[in-house]
This record gives structure tokens, C-alpha cells and sequence, in this order.
């Protein structure tokens, strides 16, 4: 299983580093004020278009939105926005095609975008960027990636959500011990389990959901930082590239990032529940517990020890949550001491926030397809579940029903269970006279609650563990993903 990259999903040609002054000189979009080139050292360092490139797509919508409003409020004629528009799908399909020459020199994506369609249609390439800077334009490039990337997210979630559903369904009846403290408590069944996640998940979903409202407001028209002489209409800018609002203060505008921290603190979150269910994995599948067994293509091997089977993919799943949780960190501390408006700091927010999106969408779809290959071990969990006592709880409820102080008859119980711990046996193998020697409320009937079956069905209410209940969870969840969809 390889790691996730930040490589873009299409390949274009090397990033050129070619540095020499004559040519950065002509290129350089500021090059006017300056007499000295650029060091060739700090071209290099400055210079963010080897991992921002990924955003071409949202950058030339961005720019095709940008020369329709132009045109549209009279700052470009007809003519000039279909120039302008018909270079860009050029550019587009020769990225796509891998063969667009990303220069260095140039910086950023909005630049060697930009450079090309001077080169492609000549001096009409160079009123694109009227009313408008790069700050508000990076701005924009990152929401409509970001808004398209949860569109994703929440996709593969949704995947992963209904896998969970379905073996909820399925193991509906299926008997395992409920832990705390990772010790055995009380038996609940697989299915109950496995709802208990998409909860979980179903939470997260919802944050994803809730985070794209904010992410999808369009700072394009701030301009650098106070807004612009031109007569733009924002609101048709906003209209073409689908937003639902506009960012009312220029200086906010071009200095926000709390949109990205937000998604990185869902993200983290997340890979938190996701590594949280790979612990019990983990464990599930050792031999020591035996609970479930993951698919041979979700598992690697050992290069010394034929027997071995490592569930490799949740582990690595937990493995990867430090990495989003510190990419957190890195944008939290990013954003803690900078002034408005815009600065060059703001350049460093995107490899954490790329390396989230890869890392989540990547766990994700790794975790849906796995969890539909996901065998259950019936008889281990049920014989776990005898083995720890799990009906201890319904004992002492047995004996609150019949009058006893629960104090009392918590005290009862622990007399019982010393037995058996004594004796190697459940509290369902006890024998009537022996339960009897510890409180003469105990009756036949108490064997009804003794059974893993009985105590599972008793807690037939909403939210508990009852195979009826579960069923009627799973039409539930059904109903809430599909609403929401």
C-alpha cells in the first residue's frame, strides 16, 4: 500500500528550473520595480507551483468567471472575453495532456497560467488579471478546490457509512462482548457495534457538510486587500462559479484561512474515529481475540515468518492520523501571528492542507472497500462473551426486580462471580442451589437472563443492543443517509 502524494492527478511536463536572469527578468509579472534579478536560491524557495499546480482547474474557472464579468461590465469587449476563454480550454487540455511546461520563474499556478495565455493570444492575455490580484485569486483557487474535494469526501464517507450499515444488517443477531476499559462488561451484538461507528462517521459527514457552507463564499473582487477601481459585479462572478454568498470585507477576504483550518479539524477528527475503530481491529483480528478476519487483498505478509497476515491497512489508517493532526498544528500556528492582510506566510497553508485531503480521501477509500470484505467469527465472540461474565449486569437487575437494594445486589453478584472465577464457569453453568446460596430471591427463572441471548434482547429500547432494535437502527441510517445525500 503506497503512501499518499502530492503529486497533481495528471502529470504535466517538469517543473523547469531554469533561473538565468535574462530570462526571469522578461518574465517576472512585478519585474518593473525591481533592478536586480531574483536569486536563483530564493526563486526556488519562494516559489510555490511545484505542489500548487494541482489547482489549475480551479484557477482557469476562476479566470474564465473572472473575463465573463469583464465583459459583462464593459472592461472587455466581446471579442477579447471569447480570446481569453478559448486560450484558457487551450492551456486546460494541454495540462491535462501532460505537456504544459511549469516554469519556476513564474512562481505560482495563477502565473504560469497566465504567462501561457499571453504567449497563446498576445496582448488580450494580459487584461485577464484587471481587477484582480493574486491574493484574491489564490483565495478563490482554494475554496473551489476545497468545495469540490468535500464533495468527495463526503462521498467516500457515504461508501464507507453503507458498508458499515450493511454488515450491521447482516450481523444483527451475532453476539459479542461488550468492552470497557477493554475489559468484558456486557454482551451486545456485532451489528449494534458496528452502528455504534457509522455514528461516528455520521457526525463527521455532517461537519464535512456544515464546513462547506463556509468554504464556498468567494473572496474574488477583494483584490489585493481593499477591493478594486474597476466597476465589477461581484455577484455575477459569484453566480458563474456557483457560491452561495460573497465575502463582505476585502481585508477579510484575502487573509482568511479559518475555512481551511476548519476542514483540517474535521479531517483530524475523522482519522481519529477511523484509527479508534483500527485499534479494535487490530485486536479483532489477532489470534488472541479472533473476532473478525480482513481479506487477503487488505492485509500484507512477513518477509521472515510465513504464518504472519498483518493487517497492515489499519494500521497504517491509525499511523496517518498523526499526520493530519499535525497538519492541524501547522495551519493553527501558521495563522496565530499574522497581521491583516494578506502575507507570504499564507503560501505554507497549502502542502498541510493538499496532504490532508490525500491522506483522508485515501483512508477512506481504502476503509470502504475494506469493510465490505470483512468476515465475522460467531463462535469466537460468542465463547469471548460467556468467558467474561457479561451477564453479570443482568443478574443484579434480575434481583433489583425482585425487591433488592441494587448496592445489595451488586454485592450478590460479586459473590456469584467469585464462584465461577473459582470454578472456571459462567454464571449460566452455576447450578439453582448454588446461585441460591448467595440470596434467596434467585429462581428458575433466572436462567432466562443468564443467556447472552436474553440479555442482548431485554434492552429492546431505542439506542440499545436488541437484534430488533439493530434492524430497526440500520432503516434508520438508511433513511438519514439518503436524506442528506
Amino acid at each position: 500500500m503506497s503512501d499518499t502524494t502530492n503529486t497533481p492527478k495528471n502529470t504535466s511536463k517538469k517543473t523547469s528550473t531554469d533561473t538565468s536572469s535574462k530570462t526571469q527578468q522578461a518574465e517576472k509579472p512585478w519585474n518593473g520595480r525591481f533592478t536586480e534579478p531574483t536569486d536563483a536560491f530564493v526563486e526556488a524557495f519562494t516559489a510555490s507551483v511545484t505542489f500548487d499546480q494541482r489547482m489549475y482547474q480551479q484557477d482557469i474557472a476562476g479566470s474564465v468567471a473572472h473575463a465573463k464579468m469583464l465583459s459583462h461590465v464593459g472592461v472587455l469587449t466581446e471579442d477579447e472575453r471569447d480570446q481569453i476563454i478559448d486560450g484558457l480550454a487551450q492551456i486546460k487540455s494541454t495540462i491535462e495532456a501532460g505537456e504544459f511546461n511549469w516554469s519556476i520563474r513564474l512562481e505560482d499556478v495563477h502565473m504560469n497560467i497566465e504567462a501561457a495565455l499571453t504567449d497563446l493570444i498576445g496582448v488580450t492575455g494580459k487584461k485577464l488579471h484587471t481587477g484582480r490580484s493574486r491574493n484574491d485569486q489564490v483565495a478563490t483557487d482554494i475554496r473551489l478546490y476545497l468545495r469540490d474535494e468535500i464533495d468527495q469526501i463526503v462521498s467516500e464517507l457515504k461508501r464507507l457509512q453503507m458498508a458499515l450499515i450493511d454488515l450491521a444488517e447482516k450481523e444483527a443477531d451475532t453476539i459479542m462482548p461488550g468492552f470497557t476499559h477493554l475489559q468484558t462488561a456486557q454482551p451486545v451484538t456485532f451489528g449494534h457495534h458496528m452502528l455504534a461507528w457509522f455514528e461516528s462517521l455520521e457526525r463527521d459527514r455532517s461537519r464535512f457538510i456544515d464546513c462547506r457552507k463556509r468554504v464556498n463564499i468567494m473572496p474574488l473582487g477583494a483584490a489585493a486587500l481593499a477591493g478594486t477601481t474597476y466597476p465589477i459585479d461581484r455577484a455575477f462572478t459569484a453566480r458563474e462559479l456557483g457560491f452561495e454568498g460573497i465575502c463582505e470585507n476585502s481585508l477579510d477576504a484575502v487573509s482568511d484561512r479559518d475555512f481551511a483550518i476548519e476542514l483540517t479539524a474535521s479531517a483530524a477528527l475523522l482519522m481519529t474515529h477511523l484509527s479508534r475503530f483500527s485499534e479494535e481491529l487490530v485486536l479483532w483480528v489477532s489470534a488472541q481475540f479472533n473476532f473478525v478476519e480482513l481479506s487477503d487483498s487488505f492485509c500484507t505478509g512477513s518477509s521472515i515468518m510465513p504464518q504472519k497476515k498483518n493487517p497492515d491497512v489499519p494500521e497504517l489508517v491509525r499511523g496517518k492520523t498523526g499526520r493530519v493532526n499535525g497538519n492541524l498544528i501547522s495551519l493553527l500556528t501558521l495563522m496565530k501571528g499574522q497581521p491583516l492582510a494578506y502575507n507570504k506566510d499564507n503560501q505554507e497553508d497549502k502542502e498541510p492542507l493538499f496532504d490532508t485531503v490525500d491522506t483522508l480521501k485515501g483512508s477512506l477509500k481504502v476503509y470502504a472497500d475494506m469493510m465490505q470484505h470483512v468476515t465475522v467469527n460467531k463462535e469466537a465472540m460468542r465463547e469471548a462473551a460467556i468467558r467474561g461474565f457479561s451477564t453479570a449486569t443482568d443478574l443484579a437487575d434480575y434481583l433489583v426486580r425482585a425487591g433488592v437494594p441494587f448496592r445489595d445486589a451488586h454485592d450478590v453478584v460479586g459473590k456469584a462471580v467469585r464462584l465461577g472465577v473459582d470454578s472456571k464457569r459462567d454464571l449460566a453453568e452455576l447450578s439453582l442451589q448454588e446461585l441460591q446460596t448467595f440470596s434467596g430471591k434467585i429462581q428458575a427463572d433466572v436462567f432466562d437472563v443468564l443467556t447472552l441471548e436474553g440479555s442482548v434482547s431485554a434492552r429492546n429500547h431505542l439506542g440499545g443492543t436488541a437484534p430488533e432494535q439493530v434492524r430497526a437502527a440500520v432503516k434508520r441510517a438508511r433513511t438519514r443517509i439518503l436524506k442528506k445525500s
